[in-house]
C-alpha cells in the first residue's frame, strides 16, 4: 500500500469551498469494477488513493469489497514534484501546502466527477490517507451527498465550513483506521480528527497495534464488515441528494 503524506502546519480561518488551480479530474484514469449498464441502481463506492499513488492502488482491494458494490478508483488531479512517483490530492510542498482550502479544492473537483459520472444509487467514500482527507472533506461540502465514508489513515481537516451543522445533525456513519505506529499523520491532526469526527459523524473504527501507515488484512476485515452492514441499512436512507441541488454554498 502506497504511503500519504500531509505538511506539518495549516492555516487558521475559514474555508469556503471555491474554485482553485487544483485540475479536473481525469475521467478516462478512472478504474470500475462494472460496466457501466451493470452498475445503473447499484450502490457505489469510490476509492482515494494517497499521496504517491493512483488509481491502481487501492482498486487491488475490490475483490476483497462486498461485490454488491460497484466500485471506482479515480485518480488524483496533481503530480508531486520529481523524484516522488504517482499523483496527488493537494500540494504539501512550501507554505502554500499548509492551506486547507486545497483540500477543499480537491474534494470539489471530486463532486464535479460525480456530477459528470451521475450514479444512481448510494454513493459512498473509501479514502487512505490524503484521499480520506479530500473523503471527510466532500461530506462537509455536501453533507446529503454520501451515505457513508471509510477513512483509512487519515484525518478531518481543520477548520469550520458552512456544511458542517448540516453534517452534525445527518451524523452519516465513518469508520475510522489508524495503526499505533504511523508516524506520517502528524500528531495534531490526529487529536483534531479524535475531536470533530465523534461530532459529526456516527463514528465507529479501531486503532491497530503496530501498524505503520498502511492497511492491514484485519483492518480489510473490519472495512468490509462495515461496509456490510452499509448494505444492510435501507435504502431510503441512504439515497445521494441530486445533484442539481448541491451548491457552493453546503
Amino acid at each position: 500500500m502506497a504511503t500519504g503524506h500531509v505538511g506539518d502546519g495549516w492555516e487558521d480561518g475559514r474555508m469556503d469551498p471555491v474554485n482553485g488551480a487544483i485540475p479536473a479530474l481525469d475521467d478516462t484514469a478512472a478504474l470500475w469494477s462494472a460496466e457501466p449498464a451493470e452498475r445503473r441502481g447499484r450502490p457505489l463506492l469510490v476509492l482515494l488513493h494517497g499521496y504517491g499513488a493512483d488509481e491502481r492502488d487501492l482498486f487491488g482491494l475490490a475483490p476483497y469489497l462486498p461485490p454488491e458494490f460497484a466500485v471506482a478508483a479515480v485518480r488524483a488531479p496533481l503530480t508531486p514534484p520529481f523524484p516522488a512517483p504517482g499523483y496527488s490530492w493537494y500540494p504539501i510542498e512550501g507554505l502554500s501546502g499548509r492551506d486547507p482550502q486545497h483540500v477543499t479544492d480537491a474534494a470539489s473537483r471530486l463532486l464535479e466527477w460525480l456530477d459528470a459520472v451521475g450514479p444512481t444509487g448510494p454513493v459512498g467514500l473509501l479514502g487512505f490517507s490524503q484521499g480520506a482527507a479530500v473523503a471527510l472533506q466532500a461530506m462537509r461540502l455536501a453533507p446529503a451527498r454520501f451515505a457513508f465514508a471509510v477513512n483509512l489513515s487519515g484525518y478531518a481537516t481543520p477548520g469550520t465550513m458552512d456544511g458542517d451543522a448540516a453534517l452534525a445533525e445527518r451524523r452519516p456513519p465513518v469508520f475510522w483506521g489508524r495503526g499505533t505506529r504511523d508516524d506520517v499523520i502528524p500528531a495534531f491532526l490526529v487529536e483534531h480528527t479524535v475531536a470533530w469526527l465523534p461530532e459529526h459523524a456516527d463514528l465507529s473504527g479501531r486503532v491497530y497495534a503496530g501498524l505503520t501507515h498502511s492497511v492491514s488484512e484485519q483492518e480489510l476485515a473490519d472495512v468490509r464488515v462495515f461496509l456490510e452492514k452499509q448494505l444492510a441499512e435501507p435504502a431510503t436512507e441512504q439515497l445521494a441528494e441530486p445533484p442539481a441541488e448541491r451548491s457552493d454554498d453546503d
